[in-house]
């Protein structure tokens, strides 16, 4: 047990590192305290009426402010089957709260998870640069700092939703991933098993990055009868049987109470609320319209993806542009609201900036390109471009999805300071320091005044 929680004591030399970040973390968090204080503590018979009526950043949703005030199996069970489960806990915590103080405090307990989770995603990072990589403090420091400035891992760092978490599982499992390989010990089956449960129980799709890193990790042993049932196929149809379970569970049962209770309104109403339906769906269609892709077919998963979409524009402004740098027009507008699919930077320097980080990543993967484990990296961020740039799932907002790949970035950079001529190197980490102060400093100057 001690090794379990070994991982998490801050070294001496990742220490004033550790503080900067807290203290960003701190600020950035405390911002959404001071906004949503006054109506997120108050204690209400309908808590996702006043959560949703209040909130808005970006497409983020303040689900988690709801489970913790309300519980039940809010979130998509078939992407997030045992999320609720994991928030079960600080549920019970603000129910002895609410008692002790008389105020909803799921705001507070939120903030905590999010921080927690998005300190130790940079503490993390900076281990893989150091011990996986083997780069030196300053240029770790640098590269950690740089993750932490894109824009949208400071925004998935303040937002109750499971990005965050996410980021924290998926770039832990990339750490323990490297370590193993540089000391060629194999993941054993009830490591595999526990990885897979906690980060596809967040993030379902996040699930097969733990087989990526179980492959790349334990080569040809992969393919054993024993691991294959036992780590792969055993724990993917269980999750899979139990997400199942769930939805007929509390979701189910709930729809049909909707549905029952909307049907007794209709028929009590049928004319008026015929009519102010019709109308509804009108004005949404006008609303969404433009902003929705065609889907490869509208049944099942597939309805989720985009076939039309423009590739380009989504990758310069939405992928590599909203994800690094925020949009100062619209900002942090939710897409299915008002904010419009595609939104254009307003001065060529933040396309500068863009490329020259584009080019870094480009750099870095061609110096690092004989690394087993930066291809264990790319394995994770293609799955992601598979998704949502091939076939289009969440392309409209892409950019909500950064934290599940952008730490892929300033890996790749790493082996391009770690490989290229010595004489370029500390020029290198001067770029990347750079680009990094004035991402903290352009995004940060956004995030503080779009909430206050």
């Amino acid at each position: 047990m001690k090794k379990v929680f070994h991982i998490f004591k801050i070294q001496k030399e990742e220490r004033w590192l550790a503080l900067i970040i807290f203290a960003l973390l701190a600020i950035l968090n405390g911002l959404v305290i001071a906004k949503y204080n006054a109506p997120f503590t108050q204690i209400t018979n309908d808590y996702y009426k006043n959560f949703i009526r209040h909130f808005c950043v970006s497409g983020f949703d303040p689900l988690t402010y709801w489970v913790l005030s309300d519980w039940s199996a809010a979130y998509n069970v078939y992407r997030h089957p045992l999320l609720a489960f994991y928030m079960y806990v600080p549920y019970l915590i603000n129910m002895g709260l609410m008692k002790l103080t008389g105020y909803n405090c799921a705001l507070y307990i939120a903030v905590i998870i999010q921080m927690f989770c998005a300190f130790y995603s940079m503490v993390f990072l900076y281990r893989i640069f150091r011990e996986v990589i083997e780069l030196g403090k300053w240029a770790s420091h640098a590269l950690t700092l740089l993750f932490f400035s894109f824009g949208y891992v400071m925004v998935s760092a303040i937002v109750p939703d499971h990005f965050v978490i996410s980021m924290l599982l998926l770039i832990l499992a990339l750490y323990v991933s490297g370590r193993r390989m540089k000391n060629h010990h194999d993941f054993k089956i009830w490591q595999s098993v526990l990885y897979f449960l906690l980060t596809a129980g967040t993030s379902l799709n996040n699930g097969l990055k733990i087989f990526f890193s179980a492959l790349f990790v334990n080569g040809k042993r992969f393919f054993r009868p024993k691991h294959l049932l036992l780590a792969v196929i055993l724990p993917a149809g269980l999750l899979w049987g139990f997400c199942h379970w769930e939805y007929r569970t509390y979701v189910w049962p709930n729809e049909m109470a909707r549905k029952e209770a909307k049907a007794k309104k209709e028929a009590a109403k049928k004319d008026s609320i015929q009519k102010a339906k019709q109308l509804a769906k009108e004005k949404a269609k006008k609303k969404r319209g433009p902003k929705q892709g065609t889907p490869l077919t509208k049944v099942g998963f597939m309805s989720w993806t985009d076939i039309s979409t423009s590739r380009t524009e989504s990758v310069v402004e939405n992928l590599m542009g909203e994800s690094i740098q925020l949009h100062s027009d619209y900002l942090l507008g939710d897409e299915l609201r008002h904010r419009p699919m595609i939104v254009k930077y307003r001065y060529w320097w933040n396309y500068a900036v863009e490329g020259a980080i584009s080019l870094l990543f480009l750099a870095g993967i061609w110096y690092g390109r004989k690394s087993k484990y930066l291809w264990l990296v790319l394995s994770y961020f293609a799955l992601d471009m598979v998704l949502h740039i091939g076939l289009g799932f969440g392309i409209n907002e892409v950019y909500i999805m950064t934290a599940h790949w952008i730490y892929a970035l300033p890996i790749a950079m790493g082996f391009l300071v770690k490989n290229a001529p010595i004489r370029f190197r500390k020029y290198l980490v001067g770029i990347v320091a750079a680009i990094a102060l004035y991402l903290i400093i352009y995004n940060g100057s956004l995030i503080v005044d779009y909430f206050s």
